[in-house]
């Protein structure tokens, strides 16, 4: 099983960018992004479910929506608003499981730059 994120770039405060996250096989249960900035641990960012729940964390609600096609099986991260503490390297990862959302990920993507330029 792989995870292929893509979409990462360097973009101004107040600016777009769409992550997406390619599944080699049928999408999880549950799949989420994640981040990791300059010297910091890695957060959780937002998750939605085969169901279309999604859940996202307090720092991007309101500028992040988290989609998923089930057919295309891909995940994507529309950032809007961005600021400059969004700059991360930016994660996918995939689980069987519903259970927390936030956290217990088994399937992890290599990482995508986003760098937002204040």
């Amino acid at each position: 099983v792989q995870l292929q994120a893509s979409g990462g770039g360097l973009v101004q405060a107040g600016g777009s960018l769409r992550l997406s996250c390619a599944a080699s096989e049928r999408i999880f249960s549950v799949t989420g992004w994640f981040r990791q900035g300059p010297g910091k641990e890695r957060e959780f960012v937002a998750a939605i479910g085969w169901n279309f729940y999604s859940t996202y964390a307090d720092s991007v609600k309101g500028r992040f929506i988290i989609s998923r096609d089930h057919a295309k099986n891909t995940v994507d991260l529309q950032m809007n608003s961005l600021k400059p503490e969004d700059t991360a390297v930016y994660y996918c990862a995939a689980k069987g499981r519903y259970d927390d959302y936030t956290r217990n990920y088994d399937y992890w993507g290599q990482g995508t730059q986003v760098t937002v330029s204040s």
